[in-house]
């Protein structure tokens, strides 16, 4: 049975296409993602392609035997030995609505009281689906005592009757992982409330679903999660069943961190949220580990304290994350419990982690994006988006991007390069999410030229220097784009430069050409933004009330519609956008600037 219903598994959905499809650009035509006959594959992808398409179709025959699930097998547990704390702060009011049987998950909700369940249903959507088998509704429900771990117990037998054979969506590593981390928090609760029998069998379940994760394939996008799923699990359940689980799965991680986490404390997808979402599953391995009195693994340790670093970095004045290749702001409650182990004094305020540079004042935090999106395996939530900027002013962020992470899988368009706040050639984007036969292989990863960024900082006494560049519009246009930055701490003032000019070493093109160039800075949600009478001069006010003048000399100056995603659920919002025309044969400019508005300010009268 497909737990999907109608959403089975299919390719990823490219880019919207039609009005909208592209914040601020309705009507526009948008270029969708490469697909099959309309352009030539990257060479580089090759390697990958032809090595999925021997391996994919032999996993799914030999996982879809139906004797698999006896290779599952092993020592049996009994009991339940740990209770992994979940650092993640959960909602406990859907909890009501699950026992009556209504599953909200991914802004759709679905009906299925008891003695029903969801699994023999139709999901309302793919990433509903997604949370459903993932077992993201469980601490909700456990949050409701003794009756809400009985249905906890009735719903898990009943997915385990009708999932216990592998199928690539319900045991994939979309899902897997998340499900036994869910599982293993909530199986000590769970097991006190259920018969000799029910218990037997959730152990079993669960070790099942854990000796799976330490199998191929899954990808190393998911390695390290899924060698702490296993190692979480391996703690909860008892005797020789848990001690065996846990030692394989700790023997693994080593391996894993080592290639997710980089020195700098960055995830390999150089998302700050999903560094944030490992640091708590491995708090949680943690926990579980000093419950069982045995101590932390060395690498363990280490990727906590890299983890904890690059994402305190990251947390900005309004306590939320930067958002950026596919990171959402996550949570001010999940961030505080992600680093409330770290007892610190003294906290980094500017510094880079994973290409992303932070540079402070006291009332401004900008956060620069200059390095390449990543490739290969941790390009499928990656965004082609370089020099994109992120500022909160005080404590509201004002200028952000559009918010996209990989809940959002049907916005695919808002991976591409006008979505963030940087600058664009041609209404194009440099590269675009993988599609097709292709996209259904590899998953939606970037597809397209790769391009280089070269960053020099400069710190002076009051004010801090920040340029970058990059050659993303070399091959179209023969041009460079460079973002200069000039904060002065003093004033709390923002000044920057675009400028495109000619790339020194390219062959003269054959003739000049006007490349039209719009530079955009998406406002968050809720922010206000009053054009000035001259129309070089924005007002902005956060939800502080505290006003911000954005001034440009740029020749044409708009505030245009924008959407942002807030967590997987589409929000409207506004954007800046300063419109021009670059020849490709000479230099251009344009320059911006962020200052405080005085209390008494009028727009009108600027």
């Amino acid at each position: 049975m497909s737990p999907l219903g109608p959403f089975a598994p299919r390719p990823p959905a490219g880019p919207d296409v039609g009005a909208g499809a592209i914040p601020g650009l309705p009507g526009a035509p948008v270029r969708t993602p490469v697909r099959d006959g309309e352009a030539p594959t990257d060479l580089s992808l090759w390697p990958a392609i032809v090595g999925r398409m021997l391996t994919r179709q032999l996993w799914i025959e030999l996982y879809g035997l139906p004797g698999y699930t006896l290779t599952l097998g092993g020592a049996k547990s009994t009991s339940f030995a740990a209770t992994p704390r979940d650092f993640r702060p959960h909602d406990p009011t859907p909890g009501k609505g699950l026992l009556k049987g209504r599953f909200t998950l991914a802004g759709a909700t679905l009906e299925a009281e008891a003695p029903a369940d969801p699994w023999g249903r139709p999901s309302p959507s793919r990433p509903f689906a997604v949370e459903l088998h993932a077992f993201n509704w469980l601490p909700a429900l456990m949050s409701q005592g003794e009756r809400g771990a009985r249905e906890a117990v009735r719903l898990t037998l009943s997915w385990t009757d009708q999932f216990a054979r592998w199928s690539p969506f319900a045991w994939g590593p979309e899902t897997l992982p998340r499900r036994v981390i869910n599982l293993s928090c909530a199986a000590r609760r769970m097991g006190a409330v259920a018969t000799e029998a029910e218990r037997l069998r959730l152990s079993d379940t669960l070790a099942r679903q854990a000796r799976q994760l330490l199998r191929p394939p899954g990808g190393l996008a998911s390695r390290a999660e899924r060698s702490v799923a296993a190692a979480i699990a391996g703690c909860v359940l008892s005797g020789v069943a848990g001690a065996g689980l846990r030692k394989r799965a700790l023997a693994s991680l080593p391996a894993a961190l080592h290639a997710t986490i980089l020195t700098d404390g960055s995830h390999a997808s150089r998302s700050p949220e999903a560094a944030l979402e490992l640091l708590l599953d491995l708090l949680s391995l943690d926990d579980a580990l000093a419950q069982l009195s045995e101590p932390t693994p060395e690498p363990i340790s280490r990727a906590v304290a890299r983890l904890t670093e690059a994402v305190r970095l990251l947390t900005l004045p309004d306590a939320r994350l930067a958002s950026f290749q596919g990171g959402g702001p996550s949570t001010t409650a999940r961030i505080s419990a992600a680093l409330a182990h770290d007892d610190a004094e003294a906290h980094r305020t500017s510094g880079v982690v994973g290409g992303l540079h932070r540079l402070s004042s006291p009332l401004l935090a900008v956060v620069a994006d200059a390095a390449p999106a990543a490739h290969g395996a941790w390009g499928s939530t990656a965004c082609a988006q370089p020099l994109a900027l992120e500022i909160t002013c005080g404590r509201d962020r004002l200028i952000t991007g559009s918010g996209w992470t990989p809940k959002s899988t049907d916005r695919q368009a808002l991976r591409l390069t006008p979505a963030h706040s940087t600058l664009t050639l041609g209404e194009r984007s440099m590269n675009e999410p993988l599609g097709g036969w292709k996209g259904e292989l590899l998953g939606p990863r970037l597809a397209g030229r790769p391009y280089a960024v070269h960053v020099s900082q400069r710190d002076g006494e009051g004010a801090v220097w920040l340029e970058m560049d990059h050659d993303g519009w070399v091959e179209p246009f023969g041009l460079t784009h460079q973002r200069r930055l000039y904060l002065d701490t003093r004033l709390d003032e923002l000044r920057a430069e675009e400028r495109l000019y000619p790339t020194p070493g390219r062959p003269e093109v054959l003739r000049a050409i006007a490349a039209p160039y719009a530079a955009r800075f998406h406002l968050e949600p809720g922010v206000e933004a009053t054009l000035s009478r001259d129309r070089r001069a924005i007002l902005l006010r956060g939800a502080s009330g505290r006003g911000w003048w954005f001034r440009t000399d740029g020749p044409d100056v708009a505030i245009e519609p924008s959407v942002h995603i807030d967590d997987g659920l589409t929000r409207r919002s506004l954007q800046i956008v300063v419109r021009g025309s670059a020849r490709t044969d000479a230099e251009t400019k344009v320059r911006w600037k962020l200052s405080p508005a005085g209390a008494s300010d009028d727009p009108v009268q600027a």
